[in-house]
């Protein structure tokens, strides 16, 4: 069974959990995208906030309902994908430049699901690890966080610099913790366990889920 299979089981399981009334955050990447699709196959009468623009794109034009997140405080579910998955509940996400967004929407829900396919477990952190930086001092931010390199892309919705930091990560709640101290850093990449309820990975044709005591 192939990674796009994985990815299209997690979706259908994780499209489960969306119920009529709830408020509901909608990651963004590859994997969502199946999720989006199993959502548009059961019209469920939810309302959604997207985290990046194209994925607001892509559900609407499977007839899925997106909301602007400027005036909810809360919701009650968000999924999203992930590009690295330990087994202690650590991620790395922002391979798509979106993470600030995408923390901001896991921190507000109830309940933040996280669905990959087999290939994102891994046993340990390993670089890069997306950040998005202040275009001012950015030189100067550059230099603090060495080796860190600016990627050729677009700049963030909200008009951050997309960067990838290259250096070692050790333990990465003391990297969180630098990287966060760090003026000129908007966001990173590193999501936190206690940001995450559960996780759903499909290997091969199995799908399985673990429950964290994360979620806000």
């Amino acid at each position: 069974m192939n990674v796009e299979a994985e990815k299209r089981l997690v979706g259908d399981r994780a499209a489960e959990l969306v119920d009529d009334g709830m408020r509901v955050g909608l990651g963004t990447g590859s994997t969502v995208a199946y999720l989006l699709e199993a959502i548009a196959r059961r019209h469920p009468k939810a309302l959604f906030v997207a985290t990046s623009p194209a994925t607001a794109y892509a559900a609407r034009a499977l007839g899925i309902r997106v909301e602007s997140f400027d005036e909810l405080d809360e919701l009650d579910l968000a999924i999203d994908g992930a590009d690295q998955i330990v087994a202690t509940g650590w991620l790395v996400k922002g391979g798509g430049g979106a993470h600030t967004r995408e923390k901001i929407v896991a921190h507000a829900a109830h309940r933040f699901v996280v669905i990959a396919d087999s290939t994102k477990m891994v046993d340990q952190i390993r670089p890069p690890i997306p950040l998005e930086l202040s275009s001012f001092g950015i030189r100067a931010t550059l230099r603090h966080l060495h080796p860190t390199a600016l990627r050729d892309v677009a700049p963030s919705p909200d008009g951050g610099l997309i960067a990838d930091y290259h250096g070692e990560v050790v333990v990465a709640s003391d990297t969180a913790r630098w990287l966060s101290s760090t003026p000129g850093v908007v966001e990173h990449g590193l999501f936190s366990p206690e940001l995450v309820s559960e996780i759903i990975i499909a290997t091969g044709r199995t799908v399985s889920s673990t429950r964290l005591e994360g979620g806000s």
